[in-house]
């Protein structure tokens, strides 16, 4: 029966240890700054929540499951790592299990259950954006990552980030809900910081507004119409740190190609811009946004990923 317990105590986002979680994080907001007032973002209406389980990639249903099993598995074996040589890790809350529930491997929320234990055992956010960097590197065999930046992304980089738009929309639609192929919005380029040296953690250097062609920015979008991820967390805090840097952080030192991702908290949107690095107001700007209204943290998160 204690089994059965446990096995049931991380069956969502709600769960224990993630209201644990959540307490911890809206207390130390509150003596950060006791005299401010906690902002929140409403976000779409759940009664226009999409039926997610119809929704599928361009390679059908059975592909979406086996992806969303491999990236479960990959995601538990990482933490189960972390656990096991960080036990003293001073950014952990407690010493943390990896869950082991009753849902199928393909559950989807079975992702929402190891991404909530991830971010309610580390304090530091860092951490947990490395973590997920690292469980999106596990994905890949080792000789594409060590080629794809010398062999495309610096070489043909225009050509490069149609082919990772097309291959997001094929492998994440499981992961992020119904998204579509899309030009770069013209409001994006207009402000746009093209990298034209990017290798894996080197310096970047920047040329503003000048498009390297004619057709740079086609087909090099990605519009997620709303977020399966972020519906299912309802946390701006695990968006940013455990999605939008880590994802950006990969593609940038691990693929040679700069990613910006621009959730919209309000429609659930996220747009995706390959061969775009981020600018500092932009980051600034996501780190800064609100918790969603339905947020378990009550907006707590915000203060947290200050700290």
């Amino acid at each position: 029966n204690n089994n059965n317990d446990n096995n049931n105590a991380v069956l969502s986002i709600h769960t224990p240890s993630m209201r644990k979680s959540c307490s911890q994080i809206t207390l130390f907001a509150a003596t950060k700054s006791s005299t401010t007032t906690t902002k929140t973002v409403m976000g779409p209406p759940p009664e226009t929540k999409p039926d997610y389980a119809s929704i599928h990639g361009p390679l059908g249903p059975l592909a979406d499951r086996l992806f969303l099993t491999i990236f479960r598995l990959k995601m538990a074996s990482r933490l189960a790592n972390d656990n096991g040589n960080n036990s003293n890790n001073s950014n952990a809350t407690t010493t943390a299990k990896t869950p082991h529930s009753d849902l199928p491997l393909d559950d989807f929320q079975g992702i929402i259950e190891l991404t909530s234990q991830m971010n309610s055992h580390y304090r530091n956010r860092t951490h947990v954006q490395q973590i997920a960097q690292q469980v999106l590197v596990s994905l890949f065999p080792p000789f594409i990552l060590d080629r794809y930046p010398t062999w495309f992304a610096r070489p043909f980089p225009e050509f490069s980030a149609k082919m990772c738009a097309w291959a997001t929309v094929v492998g994440g639609t499981w992961l992020m809900g119904e998204c579509v192929v899309n030009d770069i919005p013209e409001e994006e380029l207009e402000k746009v910081v093209y990298s034209t040296a990017d290798d894996r953690g080197g310096e970047r250097r920047r040329s503003n507004n000048t498009r390297k062609s004619n057709t740079w920015g086609k087909n090099q979008g990605v519009l997620v119409k709303r977020c399966r991820f972020l519906e299912e967390s309802q946390c701006a805090s695990i968006c940013i740190n455990s999605c939008k840097i880590p994802t950006q952080n990969f593609f940038r030192e691990n693929m040679g190609l700069p990613l910006t991702m621009t959730p919209n908290y309000e429609t659930g949107e996220c747009q995706f811009s390959f061969g775009r690095v981020p600018t500092e107001e932009e980051e600034r700007l996501a780190r800064d946004t609100p918790c969603l209204r339905r947020c378990p943290s009550g907006g707590g998160g915000r203060a947290w990923d200050d700290g």
